[in-house]
């Protein structure tokens, strides 16, 4: 939880922010329905709920790209009209999304003072922009080049670059998107020092995160949004986890994750000597039958990399993959997927689904041929398959004729799942099944890969939330620098046993 010097010990009368009943509605939905926030100087707020629970649209109002229906908006007891990111900005809020708002081809210094610079006689004085730069981060407490270019940056790095674009803005309220989902565990934490950095200066923060752990770590109180509605605000000390959850999804979870036991059987799934250039080298591991294989590792181990040789997304140098004992050539996704073994992408927007196509039409993709007939689609046929996956995943679709970027993550990760179920894979690959998906429809994504597991099939899941790699697996499989670095049987390992091994500290044989 936040320390002593959280705002709960300061004598905070006046609200730096407060947005009264606001309403939003768009074609056929209503997002937003009679909401309250209020955010003090120096506070850290959470902001939680499920996908499509509101809380984007409510910051989108927040930032000027949404106007609100109905509702008051005030900072420092002022009502404020705001119908654009500009005025939003000069009224000292500064919004950072979890794509980051940067040119790559620019520099720090130029992201941050893009629009603002100061030009005297048509002249940018870029010598003063610079002295400004390093000031703001040294203020925010990192140091960062502000010559170098966006694109040669890190994420974290990139990070920074926007929080120090808010506050040369003068902004007194900072809203943080899912501000880690793209950081490593050690960028995590340099991120949360920021945190409290900001909060020591007064600044309030707004803080959203379907990680329930960083809100343990950051939060003074917390509110939560479901199906657009206000559900309350909690001081963080007085709530538990489990009442966290129980408000954001409407139902008591039992755990966090699945309590289930599985018969596993043979190996199905056998992997020798898989190698390709720097990033996997000499990868050797079997996955059994009803096993979940949970993969752990830092960024950069080769953990995806691995993933996309078994999927003939990449083509190894040396190694052999076999299924049931039969040694399976995969060139191609294409082979890969015909052989029995599919992968659920990192980055299910950007490869897992085409976003301007309906949901049913990203269904069809990898099963097309068993729809197609003389040349046709038969429509009909595709639909009714497609809409047996509707009520056997529940996912929350119209109908499927909605556009697959509508929906929240996780009922588009239920679609790329319920394509891959119709081709009946033998081998599922998950690779991050739960980032950026909410605590209720994590819940479903780890029963319905239980129920995979359950009917003989062999789960790879690769996941960098160490508690979910211990909650879901029945093996860990850990990778340092492109190399298996330890197998472990899922009994008494600790967060610190797996870090061990991601960080090349410790040795174990493997099982």
């Amino acid at each position: 939880m936040a320390d002593a010097s959280s705002p709960k010990s300061l004598n905070l009368t006046l609200p730096l922010l407060e947005m009264i009943n606001v309403s939003k509605s768009f074609p056929g939905v209503r997002a937003l329905a009679d909401v309250n926030l209020d955010l003090y100087p120096g506070e850290v707020l959470a902001l939680l709920g499920e996908n499509g629970a509101g809380k984007s649209t409510l910051i989108k109002i927040l930032g000027g790209v949404h106007p609100p229906d109905l509702g008051i908006i005030k900072i420092n007891g002022q009502e404020i009209h705001i119908d654009s990111p500009t005025t939003s900005q000069q009224a000292g809020v500064g919004v950072i999304f979890q794509e980051f708002n940067l040119i790559p081809a620019l520099t720090a210094r130029e992201n941050i003072f893009l629009g603002q610079e100061k030009s005297p006689l048509s002249w940018i004085a870029k010598g003063q922009e610079d002295e400004q730069a390093r000031e703001l981060f040294e203020r925010i407490g990192v140091k960062v080049d502000p010559n170098a270019l966006c694109r040669n940056l890190t994420v974290a790095q990139q990070q920074v670059v926007e929080i120090a674009k808010a506050l040369a803005l003068n902004a007194q309220i900072v809203v943080m998107d899912e501000p880690s989902a793209a950081l490593t565990p050690r960028e995590v934490e340099g991120l949360f020092q920021i945190v409290d950095e900001l909060r020591r200066q007064g600044i309030g923060i707004i803080y959203i995160s379907h990680r329930l752990d960083e809100i343990d770590r950051l939060a003074d109180r917390i509110m939560v949004l479901r199906d657009g509605q206000y559900v309350g605000t909690q001081d963080a000390d007085a709530v538990t986890r489990d009442e966290i959850i129980e408000m954001m999804v409407g139902r008591s979870l039992d755990n966090e994750f699945p309590d289930e036991i599985r018969p596993v059987g043979k190996i199905r799934l056998e992997v020798k000597s898989l190698s390709c250039g720097h990033t996997v080298k000499d990868v050797s591991f079997d996955v059994r039958a009803g096993e979940i294989l949970g993969v752990a590792g830092l960024v950069g181990a080769g953990r995806t990399e691995t993933a996309r040789l078994l999927f003939g997304a990449d083509k190894p140098d040396t190694g052999s993959v076999t299924l049931d004992g039969k040694q399976l050539k995969i060139q191609s996704p294409r082979q890969a997927i015909a052989q029995g073994i599919c992968l659920l992408t990192e980055d299910r927007k950007e490869q897992g689904l085409v976003l301007g196509q309906t949901v049913q039409e990203n269904f069809g993709l990898p099963n097309i041929q068993d729809f197609t007939k003389a040349g046709f689609i038969n429509k009909g046929e595709e639909t009714s398959a497609f809409n047996s996956y509707i009520e056997q995943l529940q996912i929350k679709v119209t109908d499927g004729s909605q556009i697959a970027a509508t929906l929240s993550g996780g009922n588009q990760q239920k679609v790329v799942l319920a394509k891959w179920l119709y081709r009946n894979a033998e081998v599922v690959i998950f690779d991050e099944p739960t980032r950026g998906i909410d605590v209720g429809a994590k819940y479903e994504i780890y029963l319905l890969m239980n129920e995979l597991a359950r009917q003989g099939k062999a789960i790879i899941m690769i996941s960098s939330e160490l508690p979910e790699v211990l909650g879901m697996s029945d093996r860990i499989l850990v990778m340092h620098e492109g190399q298996v670095a330890g197998c472990l049987e899922n009994r008494d390992v600790t967060q610190e046993d797996l870090m061990k091994l991601a960080t090349g500290t410790k040795e174990v044989a493997t099982v």
